[in-house]
């Protein structure tokens, strides 16, 4: 199985345990520069996700686009995305970095897994 997400400018408060998809905040401030990474996840080849694509104002704008484009699910942390700006492109992420990143990804899952089957919903129709 294969996973992309993005990450770009948001802010995160404290998020509670008990929530059911993490807690997205899209960045206040019409002046900060847009960041975006682009994380890839192959659970046959890799160990743990890895930075394929980063980076700020255009080339970010640029990575947003291909993830729309090819409807690839974004989700908005500014925190998280400040922490893997500071990774080198195709690095795998560290440790402290796990929980996080599986919150999004089975984040990212869900909303993946509930599209597939409205779309099967729709082909019936």
């Amino acid at each position: 199985m294969k996973w992309r997400i993005l990450g770009i400018t948001g802010q995160v408060r404290d998020m509670p345990r008990k929530r059911s998809r993490p807690i997205e905040e899209p960045e206040t401030d019409p002046n900060a520069e847009a960041k975006a990474v682009a994380l890839r996840y192959d659970m046959e080849r890799d160990k743990a996700p890895k930075v394929v694509a980063k980076g700020k104002g255009y080339v970010a704008e640029n990575i947003m686009a291909a993830a729309q484009k090819a409807a690839v699910p974004v989700y908005q942390n500014k925190t998280l995305v400040n922490m893997l700006m500071a990774l080198d492109i195709d690095r795998e992420i560290p440790p402290e970095l796990y929980r996080a990143i599986a919150e999004v990804m089975a984040y990212v899952y869900r909303i993946d897994k509930h599209a597939g089957e409205r779309r099967k919903q729709n082909n019936k129709r």
